[in-house]
């Protein structure tokens, strides 16, 4: 195929949905270990939504710096998450959350969960002689108003913060409330027992991909109206594309700032990927300079994407489908033992192309789909990770 199309959405193949070969590619289960986890409070319908609860946080939110020596630690009689802590010039004693009292336990050298064991007073002396003799004397505060003032995060003092609703908004500009008012939005479901995938599912809390909690945000949508055709499959039906992108931040350094653009063939009920193809990741850490490098690389990397056509990645494919480097048995194994692969990985490659595709590889491509089969047969995830790592370098030197 030299050109891309993109089928109409109005049209599709089958009623409620395409025929998809998630056999291909990669299984990614990032997005479904978000989906599995996170309570109903932390689910969004909508974009809109989850920016109104970031953004009203943010605003009932502040941060300074105050000197460690300064912070006076007070304890009542019970456990010692039950802290308060009094900081500099401040009206009243701010509360810290879990997260936020790991953070000071860290930064003053003490284990966490020890602290937590001790009663209320004495772990608070514990804290207080640490602050007070904590030599980088500084610690930046996020403080937030709800009801209480609860300290969210202390950080070193050079700590860059992304606010979460900062990366929500930037997905905003592309995808719009997220709900399907762009070609950008929460994704289908894959029916496992015909292979259609439908992209028309309602939204709801057991389906949404927008997650918020008390310290980050994480957002999964696709462009699943528009799919793409990346040549064909044994039976000669389109072997069928989606492009999407997960995005995630934590504004009290519980994470990096991050996003992942690719290009899948489903998503199933649990909210794994299927089918994934020409993964790429951008990671912020949160130092000094983060809020400029979220502005200059970060947000206007998921801009281009998300107006970038498919031609590079589909005439990668074609490329993959069109490059024979074996005919012969002989020629096959060489190939594999040459890229590291041993005798007995190389049999089992050559046979899960054969048993997919009715015969035995020939294409780089299909050498490519016969190592992500094998490496999700893999039980162990650093092995997996590494078989997959190897196909892409595969795919990624063609041409």
């Amino acid at each position: 195929m030299g050109v891309v199309e993109v089928l109409d959405p109005v049209a599709p193949t089958r009623t409620g949905g395409w025929k998809v070969d998630v056999s291909r590619g990669e299984r990614n289960g990032r997005v479904s270990s978000e989906w599995f986890n996170r309570p109903d409070d932390e689910r969004y319908l909508s974009l809109d939504d989850l920016w109104a609860s970031v953004k009203g946080r943010s605003e009932r939110s502040r941060s300074r710096v105050v000197q460690t020596a300064d912070i006076r630690v007070e304890a009542g009689r019970d456990s010692a998450e039950r802290l308060h802590l009094v900081l500099p010039k401040a009206l009243e004693p701010v509360a810290p959350t879990h997260w936020a009292f790991g953070q000071l336990a860290s930064i003053v050298g003490a284990p966490a969960s020890y602290l937590r064991q001790l009663p209320a007073p004495l772990a608070g002396i514990n804290l207080q002689y640490g602050l007070t003799n904590h030599r980088a004397e500084q610690v930046k505060t996020f403080e937030t108003e709800d009801g209480r003032t609860e300290l969210r995060a202390v950080t070193g003092p050079d700590y860059g913060r992304i606010h979460d609703h900062e990366l929500v908004e930037a997905v905003q500009r592309i995808a719009g409330n997220g709900t399907g008012d762009t070609r950008w939005k929460v994704p289908g479901v894959l029916d496992w027992s015909t292979g259609v995938y439908n992209p028309d599912v309602e939204i709801s809390r057991d389906t949404t991909t927008l997650y918020a909690s008390d310290r980050d945000v994480f957002l999964f949508l696709v462009d699943d109206h528009n799919p793409i055709e990346a040549g064909r499959l044994p039976d000669g039906s389109p072997d069928l594309y989606f492009r999407g992108f997960y995005c995630w931040n934590s504004e009290v350094g519980a994470k990096t700032l991050g996003m992942a653009s690719f290009y899948l063939r489903a998503v199933c009920q649990n909210r794994n990927l299927w089918g994934v193809e020409d993964f790429q990741e951008i990671t912020i850490r949160h130092s000094k300079y983060a809020a400029s490098r979220f502005a200059h690389e970060a947000a206007p990397a998921l801009t281009r994407f998300a107006n970038s056509s498919p031609q590079g990645f589909v005439n990668g494919i074609k490329a993959a489908r069109q490059q024979i480097v074996a005919r012969t048995d002989e020629d096959r194994d060489d190939f594999l033992r040459k890229r590291g692969f041993s005798k007995a990985e190389s049999g089992k490659i050559i046979e899960k192309v054969l048993m997919e595709e009715g015969r035995p590889p020939e294409s780089i491509f299909d050498f490519v789909q016969g190592i992500t089969r094998l490496a999700r047969d893999k039980t162990q995830q650093d092995a997996r990770l590494d078989m997959e790592g190897r196909a892409k370098k595969l795919l990624d030197r063609v041409g």
